[in-house]
């Protein structure tokens, strides 16, 4: 049966709350689980109190470093609602915020993933290379990490040309690193005792498990949203879906470097064909959408994320649903952990692997409330809480 191992929920393999529960034979990990639910912060239930303009900047905070996939997903959302239609270069403008997000994003991920095999160098090479990026958030959106830029109905600022080419430069260097970065995992013998062959999940268990973004594209599935379902102008900026299929650490981390250098070519076509005209359209601070049902779904960082509104026709949601990439790739990631087929997990693999997926904990954790005979209770909240106290 083996011994019960805990790692968490406080502990250096994630700064997050997260509980991995092992079940190990000597070294060797045989069964696994993640208890992911000691950050639940009712963001859901929040945004059915707040009208559409003010669940905006909390849908935003649903997780600080994918804030803008999640603003995205959301203006993209509550336009498609209401039949509000942002201006095209806002669109443009949007991708190339989203695509630099996405690139200071997979820059945190390294440096931690970095941290976590004990190569501190690299981590603080990461972390230095992700300023710059950061630095032109700010120039660009006025934030350096949660940004405010996505507004409904469009942008809040647009750029001018001094802007642009400061960008680019920027992003030119960058390149040049990235391809450092992609040399030292290709040849760094320590870093391929640590990644390659470990976390191993086939094409069929990622298929099977639904596994999204770089999890599933290191498994040799090219899944990704903006190819599958394109959103913004992703149909007109071309970019490659970048797929390998080692099927293990070492394979995540690639498609996440090569990935950084395919959005620093996105970022770089979208500012040299920026269309002009205006950047947002006039939309009050309170309306009422339409009675109906939208969804919407974007590439985050970490995967594919999904959000799904539900109208009445007043001024806020009835309903407000978030499908995050982490909560997709929770049945991966347990797979991952045990020792299965010939593949052998051992403790020490244990946080290389569960850093591979990019967890990020904060956005997944969700509650559901039952009664005492089990049943699902649907009051809100708030009446649920007044109920209690005898009010």
């Amino acid at each position: 049966m083996g011994v019960y191992l805990p790692m968490g929920p406080q502990h250096p393999l994630h700064p997050e709350a997260t509980l991995v529960k092992l079940r190990v034979e000597g070294e060797h990990v045989v069964d696994a689980d993640v208890d992911a639910s000691f950050v639940h912060r009712g963001i859901e239930k929040a945004l059915e109190h707040k009208t559409y303009t003010q669940g905006l900047y909390l849908a935003e905070r649903i997780c600080g470093i994918c804030n803008v996939a999640h603003t995205t997903c959301y203006t993209t959302n509550v336009e498609s609602l209401a039949g509000i239609e942002a201006p095209y270069r806002a669109l443009y403008l949007r991708l190339a915020v989203e695509e630099l997000a996405r690139i200071h994003s997979h820059l945190l991920w390294l440096g931690l993933f970095a941290h976590t095999m004990g190569f501190e160098t690299l981590f603080m090479l990461a972390f230095r290379d992700r300023e710059p990026v950061l630095d032109l958030m700010e120039e660009i959106t006025g934030g350096r990490v949660t940004t405010g830029y996505n507004v409904i109905g469009g942008v809040r600022r647009d750029v001018d040309p001094g802007l642009v080419f400061k960008i680019k430069g920027v992003l030119t260097q960058l390149k040049e690193r990235i391809l450092k970065y992609k040399e030292l995992f290709e040849s760094d013998p320590v870093i391929q005792a640590r990644t390659r062959g470990v976390g191993y999940l086939s094409k069929n268990e990622a298929g099977e498990l639904l596994a999204v973004g770089p999890v599933a594209r290191a498994s040799a599935i090219a899944r990704d949203v903006r190819i599958d379902d394109p959103y913004l102008t992703h149909e007109e900026v071309p970019f490659n879906v970048i797929v390998y299929d080692t099927c293990d650490a070492w394979g995540r981390a690639m498609v996440r470097l090569d990935e950084i250098l395919e959005s620093i070519n996105m970022v770089q076509y979208t500012l040299d064909h920026l269309p002009s005209g205006e950047v947002r359209v006039k939309v009050p601070p309170f309306f009422r959408p339409p009675p109906g049902e939208m969804s919407s779904r974007v590439e985050a960082p970490r995967g594919s994320l999904l959000h799904y509104v539900k109208s009445d026709g007043s001024d806020r949601p009835v309903r407000y649903r978030v499908r995050t990439p982490t909560l997709a790739n929770l049945a991966s990631v347990v797979t991952m952990l045990r020792s299965r087929n010939g593949k052998i997990v051992h403790i020490a693999d244990v946080p290389v692997i569960f850093s591979s997926i990019d967890p990020c904990i904060c956005c997944t954790a969700r509650v559901t409330i039952f009664d005492e005979r089990g049943h699902v209770l649907e009051k809100p909240l708030n009446e649920l809480l007044d109920m209690r106290r005898g009010r």
